[in-house]
């Protein structure tokens, strides 16, 4: 956890690791802004790892080693302290409210190093999930992964005002 000087305010450290290179300018564009507004809140490191090139109609064993290859890459990422979240379809549904209560308490106790992973278009390897301290859904339907980086940090944008009590649109 970083103090800033000038406010007193404690500043936790989140990285988003993610497979796969965005291109979609609107993304591009509406990340930055979100990462931009977290700015008195949170020191925000978006980490990219190549996606595993893969063909259209995969066998279960080569979507399984997709996963794998993509998921070395991400552990690579991960400091050896951090608290892994992995967003994963199979994870716990939280409110804004639950996340927001999550990260306070991680602050609290001295875990302000926070990973979010979010895996390929396959999903996230056996071997991540393994390493990862809790699964967080956000929804049982599938969205892109790239869209879901978007999703994420608006929604840790939202926990962090809602941690300092300041209004945000519902």
């Amino acid at each position: 956890m970083v103090r800033c000087k000038e406010k007193g305010i404690s500043v936790m450290h989140i990285q988003i690791l993610t497979v796969g290179k965005l291109k979609e300018r609107y993304l591009v564009d509406g990340i930055a802004e979100y990462v931009k507004r977290l700015g008195p809140y949170a020191k925000v490191q978006i980490v990219e790892v190549p996606d595993e090139k893969a063909p259209e109609n995969m066998s279960p064993a080569e979507e399984r080693q997709v996963r794998e290859r993509e998921g070395e890459r991400l552990l690579a990422k991960l400091a050896p302290d951090a608290y892994v979240v992995a967003l994963a379809i199979d994870g716990e549904m939280w409110t804004s409210e639950q996340l927001a209560g999550s990260l306070d308490k991680l602050a609290t106790y001295g875990r302000s190093q926070v990973a979010f992973v979010i895996g390929g278009s396959l999903g996230l390897s056996s071997e991540l999930l393994r390493r990862a301290d809790m699964r967080l859904s956000f929804g049982r339907m599938t969205l892109p992964h790239q869209l879901m980086r978007l999703v994420l940090v608006e929604q840790i944008y939202r926990a962090m005002r809602i941690n300092r009590g300041e209004p945000y649109h519902k």
